[in-house]
């Protein structure tokens, strides 16, 4: 028999359900100076060649992709299987008991009250963090921008 009101433990499966596929995105930091703005965001496991960083004449669009690393124990491991293990056993195997990791591509952009010089856009990324700085300006046009160290 079905009820018509829902179970307060339902309501604690549809939290969890959010929570494991909420959109996650990196912490931000944002200063602004008389003549720079400056975005600091965390990306730890991030590889450098995978993040865009993108300007418009008042906004900044940076976007990335967080790949999965493959363990030690599929390092360790032969390319042929080892072990003579059937593919889905040494799947099981090799898959982590719990992982929290966020793996993904994800995108944030940033809007500024004033216009920025795209041109002159620097951004490096060392350690996890990226840190890009726009100069003030009033020009108004899209250009991509190299990450570098």
């Amino acid at each position: 028999m079905r009820t018509l009101h829902p179970s307060p433990f339902d309501l604690f499966d549809r939290l969890e359900q959010q929570l494991q596929t909420a959109e996650r995105v990196p912490a931000a930091e944002i200063h602004e100076t008389e003549d720079t703005y400056t975005i600091a965001l965390e990306l730890p496991g991030v590889d450098r060649a995978s993040i865009d960083v993108k300007a418009t004449d008042r906004s900044l669009i940076i976007s990335a992709e967080r790949r999965s690393q493959p363990s030690a124990a599929t390092a360790a491991t032969s390319p042929e299987g080892g072990h003579g293990e059937s593919p889905a056993a040494e799947a099981r195997r090799r898959a982590p008991l719990l992982s929290e990791f966020r793996y993904g591509t994800w995108s944030r952009s940033f809007r500024f009250p004033g216009g920025i010089q795209r041109d002159a856009l620097e951004a490096h990324y060392r350690d996890g963090l990226l840190t890009v700085t726009a100069p003030k300006a009033q020009s108004l046009t899209t250009v991509s921008v190299k990450v570098a160290d």
